[in-house]
């Protein structure tokens, strides 16, 4: 059994236009959001072994926010995970060595929403409510975890995966 948690970046600013969107910063309702998200994470467990991040900026400083899920654990920046669509944030999820027995992706919407809805079960053994939260929308700073029955990563499956939870900085 493996442990797949899927984050999408903090509130990001807009507040300058010209800036390039792999550029532009955290805005301040996102640098209070992350930090709240690591410490759920860190409350709820389990700890990532491995990160996959954009390397947007974006990300990267929601991934600075964290604290503690953050801590010594290996992190691969990969420029598939800023807008490479779904399937190619799974193609780097499938990749990760078997030792890992819980992955964590800090990304970007279409792509982490598409993704948290086409692996997410539907056969009762999902989180219902959590569920129907994050089929209605995948906020900024959002969290869904999903168990991976497998072994190996690349073995992760479209509607096999249960949503265990769907947590948004508004729940917190």
């Amino acid at each position: 059994m493996k442990t797949l948690s899927l984050l999408r970046h903090a509130k990001s600013s807009w507040d300058d236009p010209a800036l390039d969107d792999a550029e532009r910063p955290l805005a301040d309702r996102g640098r209070a959001a992350a930090p709240r998200m690591g410490r759920h994470m860190a409350d709820n467990g389990p700890r990532p072994d491995t990160i996959l991040c954009s390397p947007a900026r974006r990300t990267r400083e929601t991934l600075a926010l964290l604290g503690d899920p953050g801590l010594d654990v290996p992190v691969r920046f990969d420029p598939a995970l800023y807008g490479g669509g779904p399937d190619a944030v799974l193609d780097r999820v499938r990749a990760v060595d078997d030792a890992a027995g819980h992955v964590l992706v800090i990304g970007h919407n279409p792509d982490l929403e598409s993704l948290a809805a086409e692996l997410a079960a539907r056969d009762g053994s999902s989180d219902a409510d959590a569920l129907g939260r994050m089929e209605r929308k995948y906020p900024t700073a959002a969290l869904a975890v999903f168990r991976v029955p497998a072994d190996s990563w690349a073995d992760v499956r479209a509607g096999g995966c249960p949503l265990l939870g769907f947590t948004r900085p508004k729940d917190l």
